[in-house]
């Protein structure tokens, strides 16, 4: 949905829904577990969580780039090496230190070869005039033109040198492994060249661009995907445990994602099924409806069939069969009865008719859990409008009833539940899709159920006229602790039976 960034950017974690709504009715929940804590500063990542929830720690900037610094400067101190030859050398191995030692170790001249620079030169790099020189790039012959060339000699005019550098970096994003201007030179422009040359903006982005690939490289950190946020997030789940684990994870500025695929939060469904999900949805929901209504397969090949004329004699396009709109039988055994089916009993007809209805059965199946998911994506763009008037409704309440701020703060906790449990509750439809039929889906559907009904009621009392609200705060309170209660059992019972593997689903999860 168009909105869902924001929508699911303004969503509290559970721990924060846990503290909410233990302030506003006054008492322990025994049954919510304390939940993860987000401040990093000091903190080791906690392990006391939810079956659903995973281990997590949110890394800022400043500890980015320490983390850096500090694989370099342990690298140089091991190979003896200078800073700026271990950082390219680091990239190049995607930071895997305990590879780069070791190969550096075996076969050292080769290792600098193919990172792109041999041996480096001593003291700091400098620009020079050469009488006489002429740029490659600009052509030019200036008298006192400043030039620069590294240890490859492939020299160029400062000016051309700089342009080549900002065009790598503004426009193509390039940092970590830029090379030299020459043709078919692969020496890597260290960084302390790129100082030299480079400046402002231009070095801001570089530096920008270089703290981006380490956490790229890296297995266990990735990028919180919300817009303009720096933060990345450090979580030890594995690409292999995502058939087992939906790692939802929250950051700094608030926004609720999955670590597995960055998308935004979808517990109960792993990414695969989501995959295949996102997939079906794109492929058969806008023309699903039209499909079950003014089509067939051709029971030959099985493609899809439009009826665009009277006659029940059909050819198909793709195979040349001919069959019978009505019975589905070959054409052939209809002698000339063209307009009226009386064949309705053959075997072939009737294998055909089956496997039509197989597959409206199918289609139906499909758009019953489909409906269901974009009804709760619907109503949370709904809710996400009642949302942003929420802090105007909390005001006029004040206002009317002559209640403190603290004490309207119930409409606010209201609002964040049913954000959260309608984003829960969209992808438990896409989770039902693909359970098989046993005694453990009709315990999730139970549950999915009691979570649905109690949303319901919630929705209905937070629209009610603002004058209403001051005699419902009360059940407003009850019910919203009982969302957020009915949230946890699903989440949890779901996530424990995916990680002992209980759950048997009618496709592979890949």
């Amino acid at each position: 949905m168009d909105s869902e960034d924001e929508f699911i950017s303004g969503m509290s974690s559970d721990q924060e829904m846990d503290d909410d709504l233990e302030d506003s009715l006054g008492e322990d929940f025994d049954d919510v577990d304390q939940g993860l804590d987000f401040d990093t500063q000091d903190k080791d990542i906690k392990s006391n969580h939810k079956p659903h929830e995973v281990e997590f720690k949110v890394i800022g900037p400043q500890e980015i780039q320490a983390a850096q610094d500090k694989h370099i400067d342990e690298v140089a101190l091991i190979l003896g090496l200078p800073t700026e030859t271990c950082a390219i050398l680091l990239r190049y191995f995607h930071w895997n230190k305990d590879r780069l030692i070791e190969s550096y170790m075996d076969r050292p001249e080769q290792v600098l070869e193919n990172a792109g620079f041999g041996p480096s030169s001593d003291g700091p790099p400098k620009t020079k005039v050469v009488l006489g020189f002429v740029c490659d790039i600009c052509c030019e012959d200036e008298q006192g033109m400043e030039t620069y060339a590294m240890k490859c000699d492939h020299r160029f005019c400062v000016d051309c040198y700089r342009q080549y550098l900002t065009h790598k970096i503004k426009d193509e994003g390039e940092a970590a492994r830029i090379q030299c201007p020459r043709e078919g030179c692969s020496r890597i422009v260290d960084s302390k060249s790129l100082d030299l040359l480079i400046t402002g903006d231009v070095h801001e982005r570089y530096q920008a661009l270089l703290t981006r690939t380490y956490v790229d490289d890296k297995e266990n950190l990735k990028w919180c995907p919300a817009p303009n946020c720096e933060y990345a997030i450090e979580c030890g789940i594995k690409k292999r445990q995502l058939n087992q684990i939906v790692p939802s994870v929250h950051c700094t500025c608030s926004h609720s994602f999955c670590f597995g695929c960055t998308l935004n939060e979808h517990q109960p469904t792993p990414c695969s099924l989501v995959k295949k999900w996102l997939k079906k949805c794109e492929d058969d929901s806008e023309t699903a409806n039209w499909i079950s209504a003014n089509t067939k397969e051709c029971p030959e090949c099985g493609s899809t069939i439009e009826k665009n004329g009277g006659c029940n004699h059909m050819t198909c396009r793709k195979c040349k069969h001919e069959f019978c709109w009505i019975c589905m039988g070959p054409w052939s055994e209809h002698g000339t009865s063209w307009y009226n089916c009386n064949r309705f009993e053959e075997k072939s007809g009737s294998e055909a008719r089956d496997a039509q209805a197989k597959s409206r059965q199918s289609l139906e199946r499909y758009l019953h859990y489909y409906n269901r998911y974009a009804n709760h994506e619907q109503s949370a763009k709904l809710d996400k409008d009642l949302y942003l008037k929420t802090e105007k409704k909390m005001t006029n309440l004040q206002t009317m009833s002559g209640m403190s701020w603290i004490e309207v703060q119930f409409l606010e906790q209201a609002s964040q539940t049913l954000q959260q449990c309608r984003q829960t509750l969209k992808w438990t439809y896409a989770f039902a899709f693909y359970l098989q039929r046993e005694n453990l889906a009709h315990i999730f559907e139970d549950n999915q159920k009691d979570l649905e009904m109690a949303v319901e009621n919630l929705s209905e009392m937070f629209e009610k006229p603002t004058a209403e609200l001051a005699g419902l705060k009360v059940d407003m309170i009850n019910k919203t602790a009982y969302c957020h209660k009915r949230r946890i059992i699903l989440l949890s019972d779901t996530a424990e039976n995916l990680k002992n593997g209980e759950w048997k689903f009618i496709v592979d999860l890949e």
